[in-house]
């Protein structure tokens, strides 16, 4: 591992002396995410001005992706504002009248999020045969008791048993299976079936993790994500009307499509950039010194900066930090992208011109009864639909049509993103036919899927604390390079933001733009504290 130090001899403040050359300093945002454009936000509103944005791909929003599909817009990516009271992407949308023709339906509440809060879930067998309602609900409230168990480890610091290896997916497989076991009202295939309902409710739950199975997630840690009061909301328009209200007044000239990043050199490992960079202006800047950081882009060009804030995905992180960081990230920074987990959530939209389901269904639930008593959900490559946990009705009818959302997630997810439509479409409709026992479902008339994993700028959905990994974790993931506080090395150099690195709020869209403010705050604070005086302070 390089050494992040630095080895100039020089006792001059290097914040101050480096601005002397420039009067501005010269930042770099990697990403054009809700992190990177909150942060860029923030650092315009507060009169940073040679902020440049980078962003890999055709365009903004990272992973909030609206298309439009017809009259719907659908939304391959973050769907729901999960909570409002305290929520600032709630507040963005809410002062924005995004959530004016949200209908009081679609305002779920409950903890798993669907479509539409009104209406039943049709839990149905692959013999085509739904589970009666009572049965459901008496399995459910069993399923929540356990549940809420699994957040007492970490808030009331419970210690962990042994037996359950610190996992979430075995803890509460043992637990909810010892406790159908030992009801002495259930016959026996009633027992079955919640055992295989028992399934169903861990793929769900992967689902909302984003992890390849329950078992992977850290029982300890489980408590930590913490949820904000108030309803989950759909935008109508869109999400990515949030995006494009935190990027309204971000100017042309500071946003860079199509510029993938080759590689972050910082704590001056790259003083040949200064030849490189055509006089290094890339956003007006005055007299450009030896930047502490160069930015090299996959064309080529090289970018010098005094700070650069990375909101590239964990998924990304951990594919490429070992080439992307020169010097390489610090040991305890490498290990904490190492052990964090990050998979991949797929959703499967399906258009029919007609609704073979009933008015009052909001879903269709997948049980296979033949899974009752798996001790791991890991299916072979040819059995991968059998990961798709479930098809939500989309709601009202008025906006979306007559449109199903499945969801699958792991490595299951990464199969189906290698298939074509047209086996996906032919596989949803063998499903929907098995599980309603109606043969005469059509196919669908359209078929709209996301690809969150292969896609080379993201790698996956978002984060989760995987066995072995903390909130500590999450920590060191956020703490800006260089560590040392020596006025050797310019401070501040290179900072992270992105929902894997809120501790609280990782895997949601407010964590991501909480993180990209976060990062915003350290410069502002920072620059703020260096021109105290009038005299001396630029104009920011």
């Amino acid at each position: 591992m390089q050494s992040c130090e630095i080895s100039s001899d020089s006792t001059d403040d290097p914040l101050s002396s480096g601005l002397r050359r420039h009067q501005q300093p010269r930042i770099v945002v990697i990403g054009a995410g809700l992190a990177g454009l909150a942060a860029t936000k923030s650092l315009l509103e507060n009169g940073f001005t040679n902020v440049t944005v980078l962003e890999a791909s055709d365009h903004i929003g990272g992973r909030v992706l609206s298309v439009q599909f017809g009259k719907a817009t659908l939304e391959l990516g973050a769907t729901w504002i999960h909570g409002a009271n305290g929520n600032p992407v709630y507040h963005l949308a809410e002062d924005n009248r995004l959530l004016e023709h949200t209908t009081e339906e679609e305002c779920s509440v409950g903890r798993i999020s669907l479509y539409a809060k009104n209406g039943v879930a049709h839990y149905q067998t692959n013999s085509g045969k739904r589970i009666p309602k009572d049965l459901v609900e008496e399995f459910s409230d069993l399923y929540n008791e356990v549940y809420e168990l699994t957040q007492e480890f970490f808030k009331n610091g419970k210690p962990v048993g042994a037996e359950s290896k610190n996992s979430v997916g075995i803890f509460t497989r043992d637990l909810v299976r010892k406790r159908i076991m030992l009801d002495p009202e259930d016959s026996e295939s009633t027992k079955k079936l919640k055992l295989s309902m028992l399934q169903q409710y861990l793929k769900v739950e992967s689902c909302e993790s984003s992890s390849p199975n329950m078992d992977e997630v850290s029982l300890s840690e489980f408590g930590e994500w913490t949820e904000i009061p108030g309803a989950h909301h759909v935008i109508p328009a869109g999400f990515i009307k949030v995006v494009e209200l935190l990027a309204q007044d971000i100017p042309a000239r500071v946003l860079r499509l199509g510029k993938p990043v080759h590689r972050i050199h910082w704590n001056y490992s790259c003083p040949e950039a200064e030849d490189n960079a055509d006089g290094a202006d890339h956003n007006q800047d005055q007299r450009p010194g030896p930047a502490p950081v160069c930015v090299e882009c996959e064309d080529g060009e090289w970018l010098p900066a005094d700070h650069v804030i990375v909101t590239a995905s964990l998924g990304v992180l951990k594919k490429a930090h070992e080439t992307l960081f020169s010097p390489g990230l610090p040991q305890d920074k490498a290990l904490a992208v190492q052990k964090l987990g990050i998979s991949t959530t797929d959703k499967i939209f399906l258009e029919f011109a007609e609704p073979f389901w009933s008015p009052e269904c909001n879903s269709i639930q997948f049980v296979w009864e033949d899974e009752a008593q798996l001790e791991s959900l890991a299916y072979p490559v040819e059995l991968w639909y059998r990961k798709i946990c479930s098809f939500d009705v989309l709601y009202p009818p008025e906006r979306y049509g007559h449109m199903l959302s499945g969801w699958i997630c792991g490595d299951e997810a990464l199969r189906m993103e290698r298939c074509d439509d047209e086996t996906v479409a032919e596989i949803c409709t063998e499903l929907l036919r098995k599980f309603t026992g109606n043969q005469n479902i059509p196919k669908p008339r359209r078929i709209l899927r996301s690809a969150w994993g292969s896609n080379p700028y993201i790698r996956g959905s978002y984060s989760f604390t995987r066995v072995g990994s903390s909130g500590g974790d999450v920590e060191r993931l956020a703490e800006p390079l260089p560590y040392t506080k020596s006025t050797k090395a310019p401070p501040l150099q290179v900072l992270f933001a992105g929902e894997a690195t809120h501790r609280k709020y990782y895997s949601t869209t407010h964590g991501a733009l909480l993180s990209g403010q976060r990062e915003a705050n350290r410069l502002i604070e920072l620059y703020h504290d260096l021109f105290n005086a009038d005299t001396t302070k630029p104009n920011m």
